[in-house]
């Protein structure tokens, strides 16, 4: 998606929660939506769940941050 339809998804599924009271299962690879729209974060690596938590947490876990970024040669 280009950057105007991921802020109308994301619009969309604020809507979505407010209107409705609802939960909302979000699957998808662009962490600042994910980041931005979430309450709790599940992290999956090789369908293993590696971390959860607010997005603060998940964002400084070692084990996604080794996952997602990698990890610098020593």
């Amino acid at each position: 998606m280009n950057p105007q339809e991921t802020q109308q998804l994301k619009e969309m599924i604020l809507s979505i929660r407010k209107a409705f009271r609802l939960s909302v299962l979000l699957i998808e690879h662009d962490m600042n939506m994910v980041m931005s729209l979430s309450d709790r974060i599940y992290v999956v690596e090789y369908g293993c769940n590696i971390a959860d938590g607010t997005p603060e947490e998940v964002r400084n876990n070692p084990l996604v941050i080794k996952a997602y970024l990698g990890e610098a040669d020593a």
